[in-house]
């Protein structure tokens, strides 16, 4: 082979092997995309059930696999043997955040997958542990904590379970200053998927759907504070997953210690600021000064509507997905009544030099045009 043909062939040769655990949820799908956009990367991508779009490319091998089972994760893993940089963004939500047992299941997935690839993976640089900004607060809700805007020096809330330190406590163990990692800590996520536990727009996108199919008004239910104030930080998929890349590339901030980084946003919003912009978005009535309501709640107005949503999917020749697969009412409920701020400080990622900032409307409205054009909605 020529000289030129051997340089152009080992250019072709992805630099960078990512396996992305969770890679069909909201992060790990535009994590996929970013890095098979480049033939730096090749990339696995592991999550129980398939894409319900498949990601072709010749860099990219989905890999079906049930990580609570220790026997199909290490048989399914074991071929797995060249990981460069490993992205936990997945979690098991069968219990409730603050127990005992979604501690154990949570830690157990990731010991499972861990195992599976500690070992065979002798050229790994770097794991990128995505958890939340519940990491401030307890999740009983009873925390005296008194921070208005949370940074990573606050201190871990000694009240009940969270899984998050679970985690980070079995990375630290499990890596033992052999090998970086970092800790991404977003907020309320948006992104586009169908495989997702409390999916916010997914919620928002299927009621918006529901209300135009029924001429039915575009009510927020929630309480006034929730409505008025700038209350909770969002978190656009696309920066989280260009954050947990950067965090795993950038030798500045690369430790074996562990570093954690809030993934936010940036500008601060309230969702009376944005509500009737997205009532346009999806043509349906916003009441003027009836658009806020306490008494309204989600779960109860859409306790009966799982047909509706089947004669839109129909109507509109949707993808064919039940109103749970995008839908969570009861999220949508606990989201819009917060018993307490949730807000988080960017100075240190911008310190450091992640500057990407997203403004909050332009991510709803960029995940409402994405899920069209995946047929999830009208």
């Amino acid at each position: 082979m020529a000289a030129k043909e051997l340089e152009r062939a080992a250019r072709a040769v992805p630099k960078n092997v990512a396996i992305i655990f969770g890679v069909t949820g909201l992060v790990g799908r535009e994590l996929a995309k970013i890095l098979i956009s480049t033939s730096k990367w090749k990339v696995y991508g592991i999550a129980r059930r398939p894409h319900s779009v498949p990601i072709q490319s010749s860099n990219y091998q989905f890999i079906s696999c049930d990580l609570l089972n220790p026997q199909e994760t290490a048989q399914k893993l074991s071929l797995v043997q060249d990981v460069t940089h490993m992205f936990w963004v997945t979690w098991a939500s069968q219990y409730p955040l603050d127990t005992r047992e979604c501690c154990e299941q949570n830690k157990g997935m990731m010991r499972n997958a861990l195992n599976a690839v500690l070992p065979n993976s002798k050229e790994l640089k770097h794991v990128s542990l995505q958890t939340g900004m519940k990491h401030y607060i307890s999740l009983k809700g009873s925390s005296h904590v008194k921070e208005v805007c949370f940074d990573e020096e606050c201190p871990r809330v000694n009240e009940g379970y969270n899984f998050y330190y679970a985690l980070e406590d079995l990375l630290a163990e499990r890596l033992a200053g052999k090998v970086a990692w970092s800790v991404l800590r977003p907020c309320l996520l948006m992104g586009c998927s169908s495989r997702t536990s409390y999916n916010v727009m997914g919620s928002l996108c299927v009621y918006g759907a529901i209300c135009r199919h029924l001429n039915l008004p575009f009510v927020f239910g929630g309480t006034r504070e929730c409505w008025e104030d700038r209350y909770i930080d969002c978190s656009d998929a696309r920066l989280v997953a260009e954050q947990h890349i950067w965090a795993a590339t950038n030798d500045e901030v690369c430790s074996t210690d562990g570093q954690a980084f809030n993934a936010i946003n940036g500008p601060s919003f309230t969702w009376k600021e944005i509500w009737a912009v997205l009532g346009d978005k999806f043509g349906v009535v916003v009441p003027g000064e009836d658009v806020f309501s306490e008494d309204f709640w989600f779960a109860e107005a859409m306790s009966d509507k799982k047909q509706v949503w089947q004669e839109i999917v129909e109507k509109e020749g949707l993808q064919l997905t039940q109103m749970e697969d995008l839908a969570s009412w009861e999220f949508l409920d606990i989201l819009f009544r917060l018993p307490r701020k949730l807000l988080g400080s960017r100075e240190k990622t911008d310190r450091l030099g992640f500057t990407m900032r997203c403004k909050t409307l332009d991510s709803v409205l960029h995940c409402v045009d994405s899920m069209r054009d995946e047929k999830l909605i009208p």
